[in-house]
């Protein structure tokens, strides 16, 4: 054991997060061990205290029936409140300003129907060239659906930083350019496939200027990096929770609406639990909303997939995102540092350097042709190393703090290294 490796092992002993690792369930790889595991940007791992929570709820199903929706300790009926308080925290919002429903392109759906408004004057939807392309399937429909083309009606922002980042002033050009047709900007709180953190906080205010609505999609920002969403004065924002919330596939997604919209009067799509929770029960023809994001919501929550989520939050709760993004700046730049100083042939980092533009994920392109990045990727599988592959080129990586140590980081680049021997 060099000298390295020794020092790897005594920080991973001494950092004040490291037991929350044997909290988590990990895959097993070919050769029996635990693998390496940094896909937490595509499916966080199972929280252990998942199993007991949801088997908990099928135990009160069973000996409670239709009475566990006011008897428990936490009652079906007041279940997705439990998770306000907790989740507010990692968005950065006022508990009323979020809520968990449905999944996230359902709520960016239902989010278009009221704070996209097009007219002839200003039909226009700013979004990312490289969009996730369910938000870009979701827009372009939207835009179809109000009668107008998405060749005219969908604006693209290009890359124009390195490695395809974008930058403050190209988005201040194209709104300078477009802003007086654009009715939203949509854009992520870190970009999906380069990594890059983007500032929520003044993309807003540019696009208010030019009478833009505002959304944010948070699916790879929520649980990784700080965000301040009530501050931002976004207008909406929306994300996932099977990512970096580890809340299981499919998770139960989540919505913010900032409180200055908590009673207005733009359109929406309905539902009875959308309705006041004081009159609810009353059963009236007459739609009256509840006030801030629970107004958008349609049905009553699904518990039994409410319930991993909120073992998951309990965790960072106890943990403290501030104390997790110490943790995630240091593993990301050891894992950066290493990817430089050894494979520096294989790999080009893509995501920025700087850690306040970035999460957890270093995306990596692979040098050379495509059938290299292939090979590489399958490699990395059958040494029990888990990352994913974006086409062409990208292998993306994500240490997670909750879960990942330093350890894991310096096996991906050995297991690099030994491949880029083979070649």
């Amino acid at each position: 054991m060099n000298d390295d490796t020794l020092d790897i092992l005594h920080r991973d002993a001494a950092d004040p997060l490291a037991g929350f690792r044997d909290e988590f369930l990990f895959p097993r790889g070919p050769d029996g061990r635990e693998v390496a595991y940094f896909t937490g940007n595509s499916l966080g791992l199972q929280p252990r205290a998942a199993r007991s929570l949801v088997e908990q709820e099928l135990q009160r199903w069973a000996g409670l029936g239709v009475e566990g929706h006011f008897r428990g300790e936490v009652p079906w009926m007041d279940y997705h409140a439990a998770l306000r308080e907790p989740l507010a925290e990692l968005a950065g919002a006022l508990p009323h300003e979020v809520v968990v429903m449905n999944t996230l392109t359902v709520n960016l759906h239902l989010m278009m129907v009221s704070f996209y408004r097009p007219t002839a004057e200003r039909p226009a939807i700013l979004i990312e060239k490289h969009a996730f392309p369910s938000d870009r399937h979701a827009v372009e429909s939207q835009v179809r659906f109000h009668g107008f083309d998405p060749a005219t009606a969908l604006i693209e922002l290009e890359g124009d930083g390195p490695g395809g980042t974008l930058t403050m002033d190209g988005i201040a050009r194209a709104l300078d350019a477009h802003g007086h047709r654009i009715a939203l900007v949509l854009l992520p709180g870190v970009q999906y496939l380069t990594g890059q953190r983007l500032d929520l906080g003044a993309i807003a205010p540019l696009a208010h200027r030019k009478g833009c609505v505002v959304g944010y999609d948070l699916a790879h920002a929520i649980g990784n990096v700080p965000v301040d969403l009530h501050a931002s004065h976004a207008d909406f924002a929306v994300w996932c929770s099977y990512k970096y919330l580890n809340g299981g596939p499919g998770a139960i997604a989540g919505c913010f609406v900032h409180e200055r919209h908590a009673r207005t009067p733009r359109p929406r799509f309905a539902g009875w639990w959308g309705h006041e929770a004081a009159t609810r029960f009353r059963m009236g023809p007459d739609f009256v909303p509840a006030p801030g994001a629970d107004g958008w919501q349609l049905s009553n929550p699904p518990i039994l997939a409410m319930a991993p989520l909120r073992a998951a939050l309990a965790q960072f709760q106890r943990a403290g995102l501030a104390r997790l993004r110490e943790k995630s700046i240091a593993m990301t730049a050891f894992l950066a540092a290493q990817v430089r100083a050894r494979v520096d042939r294989v790999l080009e980092i893509r995501t920025p350097d700087d850690p306040t533009q970035r999460g957890c994920q270093l995306s990596l392109r692979v040098r050379g042709h495509r059938d290299e990045g292939r090979s590489l990727h399958e490699w990395l599988e059958r040494e029990g190393i888990v990352v994913d592959w974006r086409e062409p080129d990208v292998i993306r990586a994500a240490p997670v703090p909750l879960y990942n140590r330093l350890a894991d980081c310096a096996r991906l680049v050995d297991a690099v290294e030994a491949w880029s021997k083979t070649r």
